[in-house]
């Protein structure tokens, strides 16, 4: 069997993954090495993922075929074969249990379950797999358990200012790097167009940027969380028209993806099929007030793996109510095809099905009323954590939540009938090629 040839890739939307195929697949030949060089007995969350697999005759039939369905071209690399079966998958998940997300210089893998799942998540079987209900509350539990240690202090050994490979990984043929590094410092720097600058200056940058001390381990983050979660100094990010109600700020720090308004915002649409138009019913949860959103307007942004992690009011005005949705962690619409990104290019599909956080606002601009805004966490961002509660009163550029353990997209939602101008730069329209917009700088103004 001839191997296909691997090569320079476009970047990954968000940088989730590597932006060449060589290196992904050379990073999960690492990884396997790794693993038959120390067999690890399973943690009990893995075990019961084995369990749930093996005893429900159905979920075993489509993780089996997600498996075998993988298209020999992308089975095969000039590395070998990758991810074999799923008692392979199960092996390299139990050996990520215990490490943190490591820095690469030719993209990030900040997901790496994401990155061993890659092309099983385009098959037949891996769309059917990753919409089942029972096994995506397994994945659930394995994914939560990995959120426990990377908000141990057990996670903060990648925290080093060492510019040297992440010490273990000198014979791996990827290079893998310490978060404070000069060369991670130099790319969150270019995450916010600070281009040509030094380590030494994007050091600087970042210690201005953001609550950290230089001179504490780890610059005083406790955990890999901590440092993800990173909060901004006094000063940094000014919230665009202060007491002007009119002006809506962005909600995260993040680049545009999509705007759809009217006839193309529907209650209940196939948000599978090609265009990935949305469907409020399932983007809400089925929630009563999504009929206010029909013909409305919404906004969808995603987020980089190497910029700030938290959620701002985009409007002044009092929280309505706030809920989490347990949805698919894994799951990309079949449209896309195999997704060397995936699942970014599904970004749509996903914020009908994914693992997602829903807060609703009553604006105190009665122009804008009642507002949604719906933050969906994709692959291991599973966790969305809110910071206010039924009855708070916010006030734009205010915090109201978090991602953990990285970044994903997100979607404001307007009713119709509101009068809603984006602002976004004019080199800079939504698609996958956008570049990061700061938090709390005017994303629209409603007329």
């Amino acid at each position: 069997m001839s191997k296909p040839k691997t090569g320079l890739a476009p970047y990954r939307v968000g940088e989730w993954l590597p932006s060449d195929e060589a290196i992904l697949n050379g990073w999960l030949e690492d990884l396997i090495r790794e693993v038959e060089e120390k067999i690890r007995p399973f943690h009990p969350v893995i075990e019961e993922l084995e369990e749930l697999i093996e005893s429900d005759a159905q979920i075993y039939a489509l993780v089996t075929m997600m498996f075998d369905q993988v298209p020999l071209k992308y089975q095969y690399s000039e590395y070998g074969r990758q991810v074999r079966s799923y008692k392979h998958f199960l092996q390299l998940l139990n050996a990520i249990m215990t490490k943190s997300p490591t820095y690469n210089d030719t993209g990030c893998v900040g997901f790496p379950i994401n990155a061993i799942l890659d092309w099983a998540m385009g098959t037949e079987g891996g769309f059917a797999a990753f919409l089942n209900e029972k096994f995506n509350a397994r994945l659930k539990n394995v994914l939560n358990h990995w959120g426990t240690f990377l908000k141990s202090e057990d996670s903060n050994y990648i925290l080093s200012t060492d510019n040297g490979p992440v010490q273990g990984t000198e014979k791996y043929k990827t290079k893998q790097y310490y978060w404070l590094s000069d060369p991670a410092m130099i790319a969150m720097a270019e995450a916010i167009r600070q281009k040509g600058l030094t380590g030494d200056e994007a050091r600087q940058l970042f210690i201005n940027t953001f609550n950290c001390d230089p001179d504490k381990p780890h610059y005083g983050f406790k955990c890999w969380d901590d440092f993800f979660t990173r909060t901004f100094k006094d000063g940094q990010r000014p919230i665009a028209g202060e007491g002007d109600d009119a002006i809506v700020v962005n909600a995260c720090e993040s680049a545009p993806y999509k705007i759809a308004s009217g006839k193309d915002v529907k209650l209940r649409n196939k948000f599978w099929i090609k265009g990935q138009p949305y469907s409020l019913q399932h983007m809400l949860a089925n929630d009563k007030r999504a009929k206010h959103f029909v013909g409305g307007t919404v906004y969808q942004a995603f987020l980089s793996a190497k910029s700030y992690h938290r959620w701002h009011s985009p409007v002044s005005g009092t929280i309505v109510s706030t809920q989490n949705i347990d949805g698919t962690y894994y799951s990309e619409t079949p449209t896309a095809g195999y997704d060397p990104a995936g699942p970014n290019e599904s970004q749509g599909y996903i914020s009908e099905v994914a693992a997602r956080g829903i807060v609703y606002i009553q604006a105190d601009n009665p122009k804008i009323g009642l507002m949604a805004i719906v933050f969906i966490g994709m692959a291991e961002v599973s966790s969305c954590e809110f910071s206010v509660y039924e009855g708070q009163h916010v006030t734009k550029g205010g915090p109201i939540g978090t991602f953990h353990f990285g970044g994903s997209s997100h979607c404001i939602l307007f009713r119709k009938g509101v009068d809603v101008e984006f602002k976004l730069p004019p080199d800079n329209p939504p698609g996958l090629n956008a570049y990061n917009l700061f938090v709390n700088s005017e994303l629209a103004v409603v007329k």
